[in-house]
């Protein structure tokens, strides 16, 4: 459908220049064709844009005629994507454009993710700039590089790339909800050298996948419940040990910030012990799709005969080694708050298998709103680790955001919501991470806000975006730039 699948919503220029986001591929760290679409589109419209050495993007927009003396409102996201997509969808995430399709209030991407996190906040930042309607003081657009996978844009921001004092960040994905604190994070990757032995004589090579789950984003979706991909092969691996199998292969997840939705492993085994294998794990599919029915329903556990064939499999040792530091792992939420009800203090997500040039690499990324509690998880990670005798190593992370209440930014905002809507909107923290912690390290005092439209399943093939609330989004940030003078 694509194209069509925008036609005759609102905001029109919003979602033309959203659907022009999705037809450049933008991987990150690789979004030299999104920077490019950018720039240009800044010459067309005669704004300055400047960039700096990493590629992150600042684009000046001045005020509507009688509004120059209003203070500087910086509007930020961020131009990369999650790219997932499901295992039987044939796509380059490097070259293809996405196909957009509409499912009722909904658009959503054909087999992959969308990249609404966050193409609908440049989107919405690109059209407040070239709407004839929107009234506004003096602006600038800060996008910027590598958000999803290591935050390399926003760490490596320069003092005084950007001016203003106020900024929207654009990369909340719950409508009324405005966000004003986050958790901060790490990564935690541990790497094994693979210890192999000839594959044995007579036996037949053996597909297991693991599929039909949910994943999501590791930060907002880890209290929900949704079963681990990269577990449950492990799981079921565990589970086949009375069976004489050996591994050739194994892999499951791809980003540390997304829950794993799929795993695999090639198994080898004499083929008539086929019946008693299927027979095991059509059981232990079913004990799982009933632990997970409300949250994560859709498990599929397959076997199906492989072509091809392997001289080498890993020894029984090394795969029992493997099985038991992911059964051991710690993953999902550890700790509540204790300060604001309902809010994850405290998660880390095992997030990925992957067999890479001799190698078993694991990732695994920790998350809280402590920072002490933060490296204490990380250890706990790195001592299963350890004991597992993989060799360890932890990132630097990146501070969370504190939440100040008193935030004028955060009035404003909520004053016209009150405004337009005739009801409160929701001041929450939030347990992803956002830019804004990073922000408010490298330009102090910066009073921040952040928020966006509905959008479900963020970081997987299922994700979607809401349409009325993309236009309830931007009618509020219109509204909100209009008012802004009351910062004065």
């Amino acid at each position: 459908m694509s194209i069509k699948a925008i036609e005759g919503i609102n905001p029109k220029i919003l979602w033309q220049r959203f659907y022009e986001i999705t037809q450049i591929p933008r991987p990150s760290k690789k979004e030299e064709k999104i920077i490019e679409y950018l720039k240009k589109w800044s010459v067309e419209h005669k704004f300055v844009c400047k960039e700096d050495k990493i590629g992150n993007l600042a684009i000046t927009i001045p005020a509507t005629k009688g509004m120059e003396s209003f203070p500087i409102i910086v509007l930020q996201g961020h131009v990369d994507m999650v790219c997932e997509k499901n295992k039987e969808t044939k796509f380059d995430f490097d070259k293809d454009p996405l196909k957009l399709k509409r499912e009722g209030d909904w658009i959503k991407a054909e087999g992959t993710t969308l990249g609404s996190d966050n193409g609908i906040g440049v989107a919405a930042g690109l059209a407040i700039a070239e709407d004839p309607e929107s009234k506004h003081g003096p602006l600038e657009i800060l996008l910027t590089v590598d958000e999803e996978t290591g935050l390399t844009g926003v760490n490596n921001l320069q003092p005084g790339f950007i001016e203003g004092k106020y900024l929207l960040n654009l990369d909340s994905e719950e409508d009324a909800i405005f966000y004003i604190g986050c958790a901060g994070g790490m990564d935690t990757v541990g790497t094994l050298k693979i210890k192999q032995e000839k594959a044995p004589k007579g036996v037949q090579s053996f597909d297991l996948m693991i599929s039909g789950l949910k994943g999501g984003h590791s930060g907002s979706d880890i209290n929900v419940g949704r079963a681990n991909a990269v577990k449950i092969i492990a799981r079921t691996l565990k589970t086949l040990a009375p069976i004489d199998y050996s591994v050739a292969y194994i892999s499951g997840g791809q980003l540390r910030n997304a829950i794993p939705r799929e795993a695999e492993a090639v198994l080898l085994f004499d083929s008539s012990k086929e019946a008693e294998v299927r027979i095991i794990t059509d059981s232990i599919c079913k004990k799982i799709v009933n632990e997970y029915n409300t949250s994560d329903g859709g498990l599929k556990i397959t076997l199906k005969k492989s072509e091809n064939n392997y001289t080498e499999v890993f020894t029984k040792e090394f795969t029992s080694n493997i099985v038991n530091i992911i059964l051991a792992m710690p993953h999902g939420v550890l700790e509540m708050s204790q300060d604001i009800p309902g809010l994850v203090e405290t998660s880390t997500n095992l997030a990925s298998i992957k067999t890479i040039d001799g190698e078993i690499v694991f990732g695994t990324s920790q998350r809280s709103s402590i920072d002490s509690a933060k490296e204490y998880v990380a250890n706990c990670v790195k001592s299963v680790f350890e004991l597992g005798q993989a060799q360890v190593k932890t990132g630097e992370g990146y501070p969370g955001w504190k939440p100040n209440l008193n935030s004028a930014i955060l009035k404003l905002l909520s004053d016209v919501y009150k405004d337009l809507y005739k009801s409160e909107a929701d001041v929450r923290a939030i347990h992803a991470g956002l830019e804004c912690g990073i922000l408010g390290d490298k330009y102090p005092g910066l009073d921040m806000v952040s928020f966006g439209p509905t959008i479900t399943n963020a970081h997987s093939p299922d994700e979607g975006v809401e349409i009325p609330s993309v236009e309830k989004f931007y009618d509020l940030l219109k509204k909100v730039l209009e008012n802004a003078g009351k910062l004065n």
